[in-house]
């Protein structure tokens, strides 16, 4: 009975990815980037291709659970492991959390959508 709680607990875990590993999977096509900030804070700034799914109001079943594997970010990690943990218990077998949020892909100088001083969008970093 435990091989098969340990077994169960493996395949619903909540695994933490580096951005640069996370940007190599989204160039792929491998996973589905759902950012749960707000809506303000996805519009001043966000990564490329992510979709926003705040978490306020949040909707485990509205997301896919099968094909890609889910990715959550926040700011730095904390909103986005709660949503992690609700992916799960709706019965999401693999969800991946953005280690350290869109903080650590800023800092990693990956790619960043933000809207500028007149209301344009610029793209930042490198491609």
């Amino acid at each position: 009975m435990i091989a098969s709680c340990y077994t169960e607990f493996l395949m619903t875990a909540i695994t933490q990815a580096r951005p640069e590993d996370i940007r190599a999977a989204l160039a792929m096509g491998e996973v589905l980037l759902v950012d749960v900030r707000e809506p303000n804070e996805y519009a001043c700034e966000r990564i490329p291709g992510a979709l926003l799914y705040p978490l306020s109001t949040f909707e485990p079943a509205a997301l896919p659970a099968e094909g890609r594997k889910l990715v959550v970010h926040c700011a730095a990690g904390g909103r986005s492991m709660t949503a992690a943990q609700q992916l799960i218990a709706a019965g999401h077998t693999s969800v991946i959390n953005l280690d350290g949020g869109i903080a650590a892909w800023i800092a990693a100088g990956l790619p960043l959508i933000r809207i500028g001083p007149a209301g344009q969008s610029v793209e930042q970093g490198r491609i």
